[in-house]
């Protein structure tokens, strides 16, 4: 087994650049097999610094000619080893002019300058740039850049890059050019490039200020009709920002382009947005509501990086979670504001929650963990994680948490006033928090700083002579590597009082005269106790209201005080957390019957509050639908402290199919009564009412009857829209249904030239209980799948790895042996994607015995590699450190 380690880069080791940019200009002859780049760059001295050596990098790059200040440089006046150039005792004052030679087809890794379906793309985030000519590719480094890009007209008519058009025209030679220029100072991890066969769907808009401003969203011939929703994503999205920041486009021109191959969702190229083609294209023949829902957060989010992220950058990528843990926040803000109503934007925060927990808190338990800025990487690719993204935008909302929408907006204005056009820190931000609330966050740094997820155990006590009801606090943390002790956070927990009659109570709290019914307390220390006064009665808590921090919530609730809390909290977040915890409560004594080889039986309680939840027409569809979604299998994993995929596998399906018997007649009777009739439509009603209608059709579809079956059949060949027909699809696949076959096979002779349809249905299979090793293995042979394509690669193996644990983790571990064939495989051909395939066994050491051996044979067959990349590398070493 191989033990070397790729060296480590620390970010108490930060040093600033040895020279400052002030312009670059770039010429750009474009061919697929070799690209010509001529580069001029004007350096001027960093005199804050005593290094006085000029540093680039390179990967994969032919350097063809270096001048610096017009003379061609010697070799002996340079160094060039490893992809990294060296110019010792450079002058002050540099005009650095770099040609070099790419081959963009055979650039299988996406990053840098690559070709898809004959069309040139760029993803130079984060150290993309240095595949295309020697840089100083590193954030804090920005300038302004002149682009000229050159091609064949007919091959290549639509040539774009950030910023401004400044001319186009012909070159007589059956070529053309266009030049762009940016006004604004940005990082190389900014710059991109377009040049291919597209077509656009543009809008002018008219700005806050009067200004006007074109919008372009660019895509393949064939893909037009599907760019509306893309569009009003965007114009929404410019509207928001300008309504709730005071944030203005600051460009004449704003671009969305779509590409079928791409590593990433998306990225914020300045004025240059490029997109994955999943979160770009969309109709009511391909798309379904979740795909509408992630289209508009994905725009937003990309468009809200024009300021958060743009505008003011990260100095190094330690401070990555500077710009994407608020960018996050500010695109789920969006998202709840665009549903308008209070139950909309409590699903959608419940949604947030819930990939938190599925997906963070597993890794801050796992060999991956790492605080929000972490203290090092090896390769910074690896650190694009849902810590740095989901619990970085957790920590902002805390921000809000603390000081009020109000508060949180003063501190953001005075974030841009100081920092406008600037590489920053997160101790940047925070002070700007501070000071524009008047408030001291030094202990708020130590969420940037720890790794791991608090807990905070909870218990009270009621004096009924005093009518008084203290709250004792206590935080706690585990280890991590690097980190034994954890100090204290602040932590913001938000909580209200429930009477008997399921009413807020008033809250008396210290000497505050006001009385709200919800109060934040600031917990501080390890242990604190806050005192409620006037308490007329002994209340039900609702603590952690609206998921006010990202921690694990110990308190003892009674089942019945759950039941109390599903039917009456007006949080609705507590609402939901308290059905959820019930649920676990009953999964995870299945999940113990199981393993005994015991009967598996459940009491009546869950069904009956699952009922009164199902049958509540006061309730909005969507939130119960949201709330009636037992927790996931990784979720029930995660409160196990040896895991077996099997037993809880069992657990959840005995008890899905117990609901759906006792349930039967109401889930019939929630399926007929939401149906939504007439043309699709997206909005948030409506696909409120398709989601409770088809959470009924999938418990229905645990009884396996034939009249379900012939249910499920009937909205197959009826849908009107992809959420029903997929909906129907997969509760045919999960069947023993006579027509499961033919339904899939009609589903791909329908689809087969929508490459995004086409990803759903072999993830849909991927996920079947029905499908295991052998069955993943045949459709790698399908003439559809390609393992090039980041989104076929992760629609069957990442569906099947991460999103099929009762297959996967089969007990021969053929699953294991499969995950690393895969992860060597895509490893040769896009390491990016093959390191996000390999943490799915980060967390073996978790699980029973017999599959532990299995795993962990399997990590040390990829560690075994002679060939492994820094991404896999660095994962799959830390994922065995110890072992």
């Amino acid at each position: 087994m191989r033990t070397d380690t790729p060296a480590a880069i620390y970010r108490k080791d930060y040093t600033p650049p040895s020279h400052w940019i002030s312009t670059v200009e770039m010429g750009f002859d474009l061919d697929p097999s070799a690209t010509r780049v001529a580069t001029r760059i004007v350096f001027e001295r960093n005199h804050a610094g005593s290094d006085r050596t000029l540093t680039l990098y390179g990967d994969e790059v032919e350097l063809v000619q270096l001048r610096m200040n017009g003379k061609a440089l010697a070799k002996r006046a340079y160094q060039l080893e490893q992809g990294v150039l060296r110019i010792p005792s450079a002058p002050d004052d540099v005009v650095l002019e770099i040609e070099t030679l790419i081959r963009p087809d055979r650039n299988t890794s996406l990053m840098g300058l690559y070709v898809s379906n004959g069309n040139f793309f760029t993803q130079c985030e984060a150290e993309g740039f240095r595949k295309i000519t020697y840089f100083p590719d590193r954030p804090d480094v920005m300038a302004k850049y002149k682009v000229m890009l050159r091609a064949d007209k007919r091959k290549y008519p639509v040539l774009l890059s950030n910023g401004n058009l400044i001319e186009q025209g012909d070159l007589g030679d059956g070529r053309h050019y266009a030049l762009w220029e940016d006004p604004f100072k940005k990082p190389s991890y900014l710059f991109a490039l377009v040049a291919g066969n597209l077509i656009c769907q543009e809008e002018q808009i008219k700005l806050q200020s009067g200004r006007k401003a074109l919008l372009q969203v660019w895509v393949e011939e064939g893909n037009l009709d599907k760019t509306q929703h893309a569009m009003a994503s965007l114009i929404n999205s410019i509207r928001w920002d300008e309504k709730r920041f005071g944030l203005e486009l600051d460009l004449d021109r704003f671009m969305i382009v779509a590409v079928g191959d791409f590593n990433m969702g998306a990225m914020e190229n300045k004025g240059l947005n490029i997109f994955n083609t999943k979160y770009v294209l969309a109709n009511p023949r391909i798309a379904t509501d979740v795909d509408y829902a992630n289209i508009e957060a994905v725009v937003g989010h990309e468009y809200f990086h024009n300021w958060t992220g743009n505008r003011v950058t990260c100095r190094d990528w330690f401070q990555l979670s500077l710009k994407e843990g608020l960018t996050v926040f500010r695109d789920q803000e969006f998202s709840a504001d665009m549903i308008g109503t209070d139950s909309g934007r409590a699903v959608k925060r419940i949604d947030d929650v819930r990939v938190l927990r599925q997906a963070q808190f597993p890794e801050d338990a796992g060999p991956m963990a790492h605080p929000v800025r972490p203290d090092s990487f090896v390769e910074i690719s690896n650190f694009y994680t849902v810590t740095i993204y989901e619990k970085g935008a957790e920590v902002v909302r805390m921000y809000q948490t603390l000081f009020g929408r109000d508060g949180f907006r003063k501190g953001m204005d005075l974030y841009f006033e100081r920092h406008d056009g600037q590489a920053v820190t997160c101790d940047d931000f925070r002070a700007a928090m501070a000071d524009a609330n008047g408030r001291d966050l030094a202990q708020f740094e130590r969420w940037y700083d720890q790794a791991g997820t608090p807990r905070v155990s909870v218990t009270t006590r009621y004096d009924a002579g005093a009518h008084t009801y203290e709250m004792t606090l206590v935080q706690s943390g585990a280890s991590t590597a690097g980190q034994e002790e954890k100090r204290p956070f602040l932590i913001p927990v938000s909580v209200g009082l429930l009477d008997g009659k399921g009413r807020d109570m008033p809250l008396s709290l210290g000497d505050a005269e006001e009385q709200p019914t919800t109060v934040v307390l600031e917990l501080k220390a390890r242990s604190q106790t806050f005192l409620f006064r006037n308490v007329m009665e002994k209340p039900v808590p609702s603590i952690l209201r609206n998921f006010s921090a990202p921690v694990v919530l110990e308190y003892d609730y009674t089942d019945a005080e759950l039941a109390f809390l599903m039917a009456h909290d007006s949080d609705a977040f507590n609402r939901w957390e308290a059905g959820q915890r019930l649920a676990m409560r009953r999964l995870l004594a299945l999940t113990a019957l199981s393993q005994s080889g015991d009967a598996l039986q459940v009491d009546a309680a869950l069904a009956e509050s699952f009922s009164a939840t199902l049958n509540d027409g006061e309730l909005d569809p969507a939130f119960r639908e949201t709330a009636l979604n037992l927790p996931a299998e990784t979720v029930v994993a995660e409160q196990m402290d040896v895991i077996d995929p099997q037993a809880i596998h069992a657990a959840r399906r005995f008890l899905r199919q117990s609901l759906a018997k006792s349930l039967r007649p109401s889930l019939l009777n929630a399926y007929r009564d939401n149906a939504v009739n007439g043309p699709y439509s997206p909005d948030a009603a409506s696909a409120g009412k398709r989601a409770l209608r088809n959470l009924s059709l999938s418990y229905l579809g645990e009884l396996d009857d034939e009249e379900i079956h012939a249910l499920m059949q009937k909205q197959y060949d009826n849908a009107n829209n992809m959420t029903d027909r997929m909906t129907a699809l997969a509760a045919l696949a999960n069947s023993r249904a006579a027509g499961r076959a033919a339904a899939l096979a009609r589903f791909y002779s329908d689809f087969e030239q929508e490459p995004l349809v086409i990803d759903k249905w072999f993830s849909l299979q991927a996920m079947a209980r029905t499908t295991d090793v052998a069955a993943v293995r045949k459709l790698m042979k399908h003439p559809a799948f390609s393992l090039k394509n980041p989104n076929r690669a992760r629609s069957l193996i990442f569906s099947f790895c991460n999103g099929n644990p009762f297959r996967f983790h089969a007990i021969d571990g053929s699953g294991y042996e499969f995950w690393a064939e895969q992860v060597l495989a895509l490893d040769a051909l896009n390491p990016q994607v093959a390191a996000r395939l390999a943490r799915s066994l980060d967390r073996w050491r978790k699980y029973a015995p017999a599959l532990r051996e299995k795993m962990h044979a399997a990590l040390k067959r990829v560690a075994d590699s002679s060939r492994l990349s820094k991404d896999v590398k660095e994962v799959i070493t830390k994922s065995l450190a110890g072992a």
